[in-house]
């Protein structure tokens, strides 16, 4: 997509802090965080919206889904649940999808949200 500013990003004609990239996916952090570890995990491949998925993309939907944790651990905000560890830490993930579900860039992207309690008094 021309006008996509994800598939440019994604394509290096935009510049990015990329903390990682594969065949399928590039993960940077997000230009305006709302938290203060706030990263995007962005296919490659144009998708609109969650909801312009297809069972096709359940892979790359679970791809995604896993390598969050990773890269959140890698970023500083990892969780390790009760009984492997200190139960201590943790992220939140995001997809906004449509207009009223406060989705701003029509490229698919999944934010992961971490650091100390950020979205305090948020549900």
């Amino acid at each position: 997509m021309d006008n996509c500013i994800f598939c440019k990003i994604a394509a290096g004609a935009i510049p990015s802090k990329r903390i990682h990239e594969d065949e399928d996916l590039v993960v940077f952090h997000d230009i305006n965080p709302a938290a203060p570890v706030h990263f995007l995990i962005v296919p490659k491949e144009h998708i609109p919206t969650l909801a312009d998925c297809e069972e096709r993309h359940a892979a790359l939907l679970g791809k995604m889904l896993l390598l969050a944790p990773k890269l959140a651990q890698q970023q500083g905000c990892g969780f390790e649940a009760e009984g492997t560890g200190t139960g201590a830490g943790g992220f939140k993930t995001l997809f906004n999808t449509g207009p009223d579900g406060g989705q701003e860039v029509y490229h698919l992207h999944l934010h992961v949200f971490g650091g100390p309690r950020p979205w305090r008094g948020q549900r």
